[in-house]
């Protein structure tokens, strides 16, 4: 069973651990990524379905070639026969994801990739920022009647509604939508966390966020702003791969889980009154008391009774009141105020 929705009704951050390209081309890594994010506190190991024939062509024009960034002058088509994870390993992960108790996810590229993770039992879909205006793809997965996880980076309110609106045609309800800046690594200024809240109202569905940026900062932010979910790329030290330059080595992952989980906790939920832990210092508030010895048939004023710690007398909001009255027996320095002891004039 896929744990998604699971932490979303507890409230617990559902963490997303990105392999990507990371296993840098060995199936040992692969399998050492999913243990080690495990033991790191991470709910689900994300891998990713494609060969450079699903998701571009073998072309050497000028379209065709990545222009800036991480991976200024690739031809993408050679960017994704080095960066892609074989096919044929796709299904030993998902077996050492369920031995480590951790859910497996994969993201497809095309039809035949949703079809082929059908396969190897995939529970869930997560959609690519760069494919959210493949609606038809969207679709298409999500009539697989499966929790589907849609990074919205560079979508426009336009472009992540129609994202929606395919996942409801399919029918489909388990939507969940990922803030993410589609920059590696992402600038903070660029991320606008702030969408989260938006997001959650605008679309009426749960937001994550996908983060691409340096440290677990952002991911602290998220939380606090609601995200339920985190993703974040993960490597281990000394391997290189096409993505390992904006991703987080297994030592920061583990930073960062904690950090997510302890932002969690701080943000809480709503709540007023004491709490549990308060409960104690309820006796250390304010409340009315003789500061002078007071006889009886005196009258109460500033100078004989004044708001002060401990909380054993009246409220101080019935200072006004105690003030209209007389003492009604002698009350001793030190002495509580209370109801009893107020006689009207």
């Amino acid at each position: 069973m896929f744990h998604l929705f699971d932490s979303i009704r507890k409230g617990t951050p559902y963490i997303i651990a990105e392999m990507s390209a990371n296993h840098g081309g060995s199936l040992d890594t692969a399998l050492e990524i999913v243990r080690q994010a495990a033991k790191a506190g991470t709910n689900c190991v994300k891998i990713q379905t494609y060969t450079a024939d699903t998701i571009t062509i073998d072309c050497d024009n000028e379209y065709f070639r990545i222009k800036g960034g991480l991976w200024d002058g690739y031809k993408l088509y050679d960017l994704y026969t080095d960066a892609g994870t074989p096919w044929e390993w796709q299904e030993r992960i998902r077996q050492e994801c369920e031995a480590c108790g951790i859910d497996f996810l994969s993201t497809p590229f095309d039809n035949t990739a949703v079809d082929f993770l059908e396969g190897i039992g995939c529970e869930a879909y997560k959609i690519a920022s760069f494919e959210l205006v493949d609606v038809p793809l969207i679709e298409y997965a999500a009539g697989k009647g499966k929790p589907m996880i849609i990074s919205c980076g560079m979508g426009s309110t336009e472009e992540i509604q129609d994202a929606v609106d395919a996942c409801r045609r399919a029918g489909n309800e388990q939507i969940v939508l990922l803030k993410c800046c589609s920059e590696y690594p992402a600038n903070w200024a660029d991320m606008h966390l702030a969408n989260i809240p938006d997001m959650q109202k605008r679309f009426g569905v749960p937001v994550g966020l996908s983060d691409h940026s340096a440290g677990s900062l952002a991911a602290v932010v998220g939380v606090t702003l609601g995200a339920c979910v985190i993703e974040k790329h993960v490597k281990l030290d000394g391997v290189q791969s096409a993505d390992s330059e904006f991703s987080m080595t297994m030592q920061e992952f583990v930073q960062m889980v904690r950090d997510v989980q302890n932002a969690a906790a701080i943000r809480g939920e709503i709540h007023y009154g004491p709490t549990l832990g308060e409960a104690g210092n309820l006796a250390l508030r304010r409340s009315l008391f003789a500061v002078k010895d007071i006889r009886k048939g005196e009258r109460f004023a500033k100078d004989n009774v004044r708001s002060i710690r401990p909380a054993q007398g009246l409220a101080p909001k019935k200072l006004g009141q105690v003030l209209q009255c007389r003492a009604a027996w002698d009350i001793a320095f030190g002495e509580p105020i209370d109801l009893q002891m107020l006689e009207s004039i």
